[in-house]
């Protein structure tokens, strides 16, 4: 059977091609649809919209990694198969990640912003104590990406299962716990109510001073006013964020003017990067959909991700 796959809001070459390569068949919304990918652009209310118009829709394939935009519909609706593109982005994004932890350990940031000739400053990763908190895709990438400097890499996850390659894993509930140790600390964890300002002003508190902070996940992650005052009365060496809450960042904003911040416009993907594994991911799911195997990328309703 070819599956009878839409395509909102609108389609690409490489997302139709994607469906074809799948075994499926792109065509309007039809009570035949049994598929529907979005690429971006489309409201929850939208959305909802047209699952009350199209009972029959089975699978949705969200366009990115993180669900929070139609986390609410998605509990709202459990007969239905949700998958996003998370573990797909972890290559381009996992990359970022690591460009970014090296940028604001060496002072990329600083030599950047000099208008005159300075005394050389940064420290090594090397042998830095870095903890990672999230072990998806993403979280797994950077892993495998750090271990090229240093083996003492903590990872943080929902349950206590060791992540292959890591020094030690530790549930969410021991991160106060490895904090005071950590050197370098990156969130890659999805966005969640359980999640929302996970590195609040206390948990600040108890890295040590030395100690650098990389967000690639989501900007409400970090209790911004938290992170300006830390940086501001240098109880953090640094802070490199390309996600933001509120985001963009304003202009004016104190980060801006911050030093020891280094800001990125949320650019751990591009659309150019994130083309093939996105198209990729809608190939395997409209080929397992018209078999009737398991789809990838499910979402965890309950989870948020």
């Amino acid at each position: 059977m070819e599956p009878s796959v839409a395509i909102l809001p609108q389609a690409s070459d490489y997302l139709l091609q994607a469906v074809h390569a799948g075994g499926g068949v792109v065509e309007p919304l039809s009570p035949s649809t049994l598929g529907l990918v979005l690429t971006g652009g489309l409201s929850q209310d939208a959305l909802e919209t047209v699952l009350l118009q199209h009972p029959h829709l089975s699978w949705i394939q969200l366009p990115l990694a993180g669900v929070d935009a139609y986390g609410d519909l998605i509990l709202r609706t459990p007969d239905r198969q949700w998958t996003s593109g998370k573990g797909a982005f972890a290559q381009p994004v996992g990359e970022f990640a690591l460009a970014l932890t090296l940028a604001v350990l060496r002072s990329v940031d600083t030599f950047a912003r000099a208008r005159s000739w300075g005394s050389p400053q940064g420290v090594s990763l090397h042998g830095k104590n870095v903890t990672v908190v999230g072990a998806g895709g993403v979280g797994r990438e950077i892993l495998r990406l750090v271990s090229a400097f240093t083996d003492h890499v903590t990872m943080v996850r929902a349950h206590d299962r060791p992540v292959p390659g890591a020094e030690r894993t530790v549930t969410d509930a021991g991160l106060d716990g490895v904090l005071p140790g950590t050197e370098v600390l990156i969130l890659a964890a999805p966005m969640t109510a359980a999640t929302k300002h996970l590195i609040d002003a206390r948990r600040l508190a108890l890295l040590p001073p030395e100690a650098f902070l990389i967000n690639i996940a989501r900007g409400p992650l970090v209790d911004t006013d938290a992170l300006v005052a830390a940086l501001a009365q240098d109880r953090l060496a640094g802070a490199a964020l390309d996600v933001t809450d509120p985001q963009p960042l304003p202009d004016g904003h104190p980060l801006w003017s911050e030093p020891r911040a280094l800001i990125t416009p949320h650019s751990g993907e591009t659309q150019d990067m994130i083309r093939p594994h996105f198209a990729r991911r809608v190939r395997n799911n409209v080929h397992n959909l018209a078999v009737g195997a398991p789809l990838e990328g499910l979402v965890d309703a309950q989870a948020g991700y």
